[in-house]
């Protein structure tokens, strides 16, 4: 199964303060372990929300634009993984052994084909399976 691991958002993260080498350097030794264990697909540190910008939705055609900040800062993320673990038990056993010392960080589980049901068509599965397709070649 693959989840997506999301680290929340601190006071400090949001004031755009970055790691120290120490802990960069921690990170990335964790971060090495998951890849060799095959468990790390992907994972990235984002930006403070002062440089971010959110679309706002309200019916077939409303769209606005809200510039970052963003004040709720638990709501807010500062990095994420996307792990392939075989449960949530053994995701939890790696976050476990990350290096934070503080903080919040949520595991959620991807939704696969199956979760989808009868309303993910045949036909809008071959089109996932394009645009996936269409994706790696774009890496």
């Amino acid at each position: 199964m693959r989840v997506m691991v999301l680290v929340k958002a601190s006071s400090e993260s949001e004031a755009g303060e970055m790691p120290s080498t120490e802990d960069l350097a921690e990170m990335g030794k964790y971060n090495e372990e998951l890849v060799k264990a095959g468990v790390m697909l992907a994972g990235e540190g984002i930006a403070p929300t002062s440089r971010g910008k959110r679309v706002q939705f309200n019916g077939p055609t409303e769209r606005r634009v809200i510039d970052g900040p963003f004040t709720e800062t638990k709501e807010l993320i500062a990095g994420y993984w996307l792990w392939q673990v075989k449960s949530m038990d053994e995701a939890v056993e790696w976050l476990k052994r990350a290096p934070f010392q503080e903080g919040v960080v949520e595991i959620r589980p991807v939704l696969e084909e199956e979760d989808f049901g009868e309303e993910f068509t045949p036909e809008l599965r071959d089109q996932e399976r394009r645009i996936r397709e269409q994706t790696e070649q774009n890496k």
